[in-house]
């Protein structure tokens, strides 16, 4: 009999398979889970190579995975100064002052809208802290920033202009910009002329990071990107030296005005991956942000803004998921308002039966009462990021809560009344827009903040298995992730505490005592 390469004892399992929802050990061989059950059946597994871990009481679960994040990408979206913990604008002029220049920039990123107050995102607000210099803020929502004079004239901004897809360079009332850029391509004129960190700085900053990870229990992510265009070569240089703490399948992006051409170039992308990664689906966006006035709403937010779409032509993006659908490719769109949502639903519907489990909405962050059921009977996977409710406030005095007005603020991040409806959902933290720690998604998933603090969570089940059970079948890969079986990816977390009967606030801070991808130990707890 073969012997195993590494045996757990001393667990608490909670597989997530109906044929055996708990057992105490579990040997694994090759990458894979050879036994699971109790001691007597991994007995026979052990031999003089076999690593014997007791786990003395911790709970073991299927691998988390992270259903929504920008790991690769998201290293330059986080450069520079973090100002996630700013709450207004003298501590944001005071933090930009003391900022140290990159390469003659200043760059920071993970801005709150509410800094502002209300006010109009201006330049003005900024550039005597920046003192002159060349400076790039990223907003929290990935999707804006606010540039200084000095930004605008490097990239030879002077005046609005016309994009493909929705995106703005906000200009005052005599046309001159003020700093505020609105999505990807009017960000894209300053982030072209901005400096670079060096591809081995990217590739040291990217093993850093995925260690990080997995210390939070991680073994893997959905990668809503593929970054630059070498991506791909960067990741299997990583694996040559190293083995990957995570499972990392990425997206590329399908943008407006793509034709049969670029179609099929995203389809040919599909065939690329390594020993941890490939490239798995595509990536779409039907709008923006609420608070950037990008959301597809129904009807306009509160300063008129939100009833366009971020494809021009909303046809153009249906036809294309049909014609990736009809090659076997899945899609991920990020749909954040209730128009968007619903064009997207449409979209699948179109598709018939065979569009059960293939595609997925991103971000879903108001939803109506006459959409909700759809998801379960179409089979459209929600992804779920519960951390972004930190953003708003309980009392709807946030900038989200106040575009919407209260009847869509009151319909936030409705997580267990979709799972309720039966349908997938996928949860996620869209680091770096929120944190990429694990066990917050678990907890925010049960307990959320702001906006949504007023609804229902998920139960600890729900949201455990919106990290394992639900992001294998979004990934399409339930036959082989997602549970704790005989057969199945050795990919497993071990919680000092069960992340299904702790308290949120408990679960939020449990320590990771093992994380186990691919067989391997990428995490392990100092005794």
């Amino acid at each position: 009999m073969p012997t195993a390469d590494l045996i757990l004892t001393g667990a608490r399992v909670r597989t997530l398979d109906p044929g055996r929802p708990e057992a105490t050990a579990v040997a694994v061989k090759d990458g894979l889970i050879a036994a699971v059950g109790d001691d007597g059946d991994v007995r026979d597994w052990r031999g003089p190579g076999t690593e014997t871990v007791d786990l003395a009481g911790a709970t073991l679960t299927p691998g988390l995975t992270d259903s929504h994040s920008h790991p690769v990408w998201g290293l330059e979206m986080a450069t520079g100064l973090d100002l996630s913990a700013v709450r207004d604008l003298d501590q944001l002029r005071a933090e930009l002052r003391a900022a140290g220049a990159t390469r003659g920039w200043v760059i920071a990123w993970g801005l709150d809208h509410n800094v502002f107050g209300g006010r109009p995102v201006d330049r003005a607000l900024i550039e005597d802290a920046v003192d002159g210099a060349p400076a790039f803020i990223r907003l929290y929502d990935g999707h804006s920033a606010l540039v200084s004079g000095a930004a605008l004239r490097a990239a030879g901004i002077t005046g609005p202009r016309t994009f493909a897809q929705r995106s703005e360079i906000v200009c005052d009332a005599d046309g001159r910009p003020t700093g505020h850029l609105i999505e990807h391509a009017a960000m894209a004129l300053v982030s072209a002329v901005m400096p670079k960190p060096s591809y081995d700085e990217r590739r040291a900053r990217l093993v850093e990071l995925l260690a990080a990870m997995a210390a939070t229990g991680l073994t893997g992510a959905h990668v809503m990107d593929l970054g630059e265009g070498d991506v791909p070569e960067l990741l299997a240089a990583v694996e040559e030296d190293h083995v990957l703490p995570l499972r990392l399948r990425l997206a590329p992006w399908c943008m407006p005005g793509a034709g049969a051409e670029e179609l099929d170039e995203l389809i040919a992308l599909q065939k690329l991956g390594g020993r941890h990664w490939r490239v798995g689906g595509v990536k779409f966006f039907m709008d923006g942000t609420v608070e950037g006035g990008t959301a597809w709403l129904e009807h306009e937010d509160c300063h008129g803004q939100g009833t366009d779409a971020f494809w021009p032509d909303p046809a153009a993006y249906s036809a294309a998921v049909r014609h990736l659908h009809a090659a076997g490719v899945g899609t991920a769109t990020h749909a954040i308002g209730d128009h968007a949502v619903r064009h997207v639903l449409d979209t699948v519907e179109s598709l018939g039966e065979s569009g059960r489990l293939r595609h997925r909405i991103e971000h879903i962050e108001t939803l109506p009462d006459d959409q909700i059921a759809r998801f379960g009977q179409l089979g459209v996977i929600a992804s779920m990021q519960p951390p972004h409710t930190a953003y708003t406030r309980a009392d709807h005095t946030d900038e989200w809560s106040k575009r919407l007005g209260e009847e869509r603020a009151a319909r936030a991040w409705r997580c267990r009344d979709l799972r309720d409806a039966g349908a997938v959902v996928a949860l996620g933290s869209d680091w770096p827009i929120a944190h990429y720690d694990a066990r917050q998604v678990l907890a925010m998933g049960r307990a959320p903040h702001g906006a949504a603090s007023l609804g229902r969570g998920l139960t600890g089940l729900m949201s455990l298995e919106g990290c394992t059970s639900h992001a294998a079948v979004a990934a399409g890969e339930a036959s082989v992730a997602g549970r704790v079986a005989a057969g199945f990816r050795a990919d497993l977390t071990a919680f000092a505490l069960d992340p299904v009967t702790a308290s949120p606030d408990e679960l939020a801070e449990s320590p990771i005592r093992l994380t186990l991808t691919g067989g391997h130990v990428t995490h392990r707890a100092a005794p």
